[in-house]
């Protein structure tokens, strides 16, 4: 099992940048692909970015290319999301999760584990 914990979120303007951070417990975190998910108020969760077990592909949803960049170092068992030109429609809990079938994944359903999320808010 792997434990997740996310933080770096808060209060930022449009425009500005933040980046979240989602450690993660256990010895075997560099053999988890990871994602990024987000839930906006009424909304239901939805995909931002993944990136595999070894940092070499990584996925993202069209509304956050060019913008948002996933990234992990392992031996920190770390993943991070680093938000760039942040728009009021980013605002959202932001979930990280890890799944261990080596998919690089959209779906909820592929992730077997979730941090408890950490709030991100843009202000226009």
């Amino acid at each position: 099992q792997v434990q997740l914990v996310e933080s770096g979120g808060g209060l930022v303007q449009v425009g500005g940048s933040l980046r979240l951070s989602c450690a993660a417990s256990g010895r075997t975190f560099s053999r988890y692909g990871m994602g990024w998910f987000r839930q906006a108020p009424g909304k239901e969760r939805d995909f931002v970015a993944a990136i595999t077990s070894s940092g070499g592909s990584t996925l993202y949803h069209d509304s956050v290319k060019g913008r948002f960049t996933i990234s992990r170092e392992n031996a920190q068992n770390t993943i991070y999301l680093t938000m760039n030109m942040l728009k009021p429609e980013d605002t959202a809990v932001y979930y990280c999760a890890a799944e261990d079938r080596g998919v690089l994944g959209r779906s909820s359903f592929t992730y077997d584990y979730w941090g408890q999320g950490t709030q991100v808010t843009v202000s226009s």
